[in-house]
């Protein structure tokens, strides 16, 4: 199904009424009141399959196949098979869940959107009848139903006003709450036959394009999978899930309940209140608690003479193994601390991508030899002077400012880097001598019941703030260097975590209000033409979303202030 208005056939010459629009290079006279869509599928475009149009860049803005067009346009389409094209894949698939689940049991059941796991989103099923097996096959038939029938995905535009009032009386109170701090005079909606929601981004046009998914149980709640990479494809297979991330995410999930915290909208009104003030002492306080809790597991283990701290980038693994030592250390135990980071290679030496870009994710970013050297020698009890990065030069400081390290016999060694869990980093230490904690920073907030904050963005903020700051790179290119981050992530780090011990979640429920302070001027920095632009003008979006937070509220031993500076802590 494409958009809703009727196609007309492209003009030879540009009349009135008219205007011309450039679809992926191939320049076309439409009719004024043209779509997107309609003039995709003039220009005969696909609208089936894992290769279908499900949105479109527009002069390098992410819109959907619904927008209307205007003189000078560059279209270039988004499929589903393309990184922007999964997300709206994703975000169009979660409104037909929760258009399902009000056709099969009207207000009873509440599907809560949680964290990403097994190659899809978790759902808590609040309510009654309960998510058997039995309930969840139902709810999946309903789902397939709605796709096989290509339903229209429309949007409606009304007053602020009104679609509090609308949210109000669906007992939608998350989605009033978000937009008691809207300062547009109006609201887009997206809405499938009788369910609506807030439009926080691009939809397909319609379900039939929603053909790949699937529904699992899982442990009162469901997983709702998704396809992957550019096959596509139903989803095969069980899902595999670290029971230790899931722990993790129920762990989260009780500290959002003691911060009486869950969603962006009640983080707003907090930060509003004044409330927040309290709420960055609590959320703080559970992560000092939490970090007290892995200090006596590594003391009381016995035997343990190495702890590695692994985390993707941005997870805030520096920060964590500093104020692990501060711990250690009240329990009489001496941390001695090495980073992985300090041995990086000088910046032309680092290995390239297949794009030809440096991949600093890689292991072989790393001096091996050197670090293995220097950990030998460590572990015998012999001095050795451990080297500087200048991530801003790209080098190694001069070797006369390397911090002199030594361990003794009752000494605890805390290595901390992204490949501080690959066995290949320390194989010549006995696995009987190490503790493995796996850092990560899982979301702690969604923007409502419905629509998930993901975590990535929460890292790809963090790492913009601090490259901007202190590394020397402007946001256009630690956005323009993020999939080549993400792609060694899920190559040299992803694959190890499950060797981890103990799992932290560095995330803090305030954060992207403080984040904000600084990411949203940043943004603004990337032009128009830059190849980044779109990425930017996303974030710009997601970032509107939030009630900015002053950074003097961020106590000065907070991981937060490894990304915008004002630390306690040496870096």
């Amino acid at each position: 199904m494409t958009p809703t208005k009727d196609p007309a056939e492209p003009c030879d010459q540009k009349a009135d009424g008219a205007i011309e629009v450039t679809l992926e290079k191939r320049r076309m006279t439409v009719p004024a009141s043209s779509t997107i869509g309609e003039v995709a599928a003039l220009a005969g475009k696909p609208t089936t399959g894992w290769h279908s149009a499900v949105a479109a860049l527009l002069d390098a803005r992410l819109v959907s196949l619904h927008h209307d067009l205007y003189d000078g346009a560059e279209i270039s389409l988004v499929r589903a098979c393309d990184p922007e094209g999964r997300q709206v894949y994703r975000l169009s698939l979660s409104v037909v869940i929760q258009a399902a689940v009000r056709n099969l049991f009207q207000s009873a059941v509440r599907l809560v959107v949680g964290q990403s796991m097994g190659g899809g989103v978790y759902y808590d099923w609040d309510g009654s009848p309960a998510a058997t097996p039995a309930n969840v096959r139902a709810l999946e038939k309903e789902m397939r139903r709605l796709v096989a029938e290509d339903l229209p995905i429309r949007y409606r535009r009304v007053s602020e006003r009104q679609a509090i009032r609308m949210f109000r009386e669906h007992g939608m109170n998350d989605r009033s709450m978000l937009l008691s701090t809207w300062w547009h005079e109006s609201v887009r909606l997206v809405v499938l036959g009788d369910y609506f929601d807030i439009r926080h981004g691009p939809v397909a046009p319609s379900t039939g394009r929603l053909p790949y998914f699937a529904l699992t149980p899982m442990r009162g709640g469901i997983l709702l999978r998704f396809p992957e990479g550019r096959r596509g494809g139903q989803p095969q297979g069980r899902p595999r899930v670290l029971r230790a991330l899931f722990d993790v995410y129920r762990e989260t999930k009780e500290w959002n309940r003691i911060l009486g915290l869950g969603t962006a909208g009640q983080l707003n009104v907090a930060s509003i209140s004044g409330e927040i003030d309290e709420i960055i002492k609590v959320a703080e306080g559970l992560h000092e608690q939490k970090i007290v809790g892995i200090a006596e597991a590594i003391r009381g283990r016995g035997g343990v003479r190495v702890v590695l701290i692994a985390g993707p980038s941005s997870s805030g693994k520096t920060t964590f193994a500093k104020r692990l030592s501060v711990q250690l250390k009240v329990l009489g135990v001496n941390p001695v601390a090495v980073s992985v980071d300090d041995y990086y290679v000088d910046r032309e030496k680092t290995p390239k991508d297949k794009k030809g870009e440096y991949d600093f994710e890689a292991l072989e970013a790393v001096d091996l030899e050197m670090f293995n050297n220097d950990l030998t020698h460590l572990l015998e009890g012999r001095l050795v002077h451990i080297p500087r990065y200048d991530f801003t030069a790209g080098t190694r400081v001069e070797r006369s400012l390397w911090k002199p390290r030594s361990v003794g016999e009752r000494d605890v060694l805390i290595i901390e880097g992204i490949h501080a869990l690959n066995p290949g980093l320390t194989s010549q230490i006995p696995d009987a001598l190490k503790f493995r904690i796996y850092v990560s920073a899982l979301t702690q907030l969604c923007l409502d019941d419905a629509n998930r904050i993901s975590t990535t963005d929460v890292r790809l903020v963090r790492r913009m703030v601090r490259d901007r700051l202190y590394r020397g790179y402007t946001a256009s290119q630690t956005l323009s260097k993020w999939p080549s981050v993400k792609r060694g992530e899920a190559k040299n780090i992803f694959p190890y975590q499950d060797r981890a011990r103990i799992m932290f979640n560095s995330t803090l429920v305030y954060e992207l209000a403080v984040l904000k302070m600084f990411a949203h001027r940043f943004l603004l920095e990337v032009s128009h033409e830059d190849p980044a632009f779109a990425e930017a003008y996303r974030l710009l979006k997601f970032m509107e979303l939030f009630v900015g937070v002053s950074p003097d509220k961020v106590p000065r031993t907070s991981i937060i202030r490894e990304f915008i500076g004002g630390s306690d802590f040496a870096y």
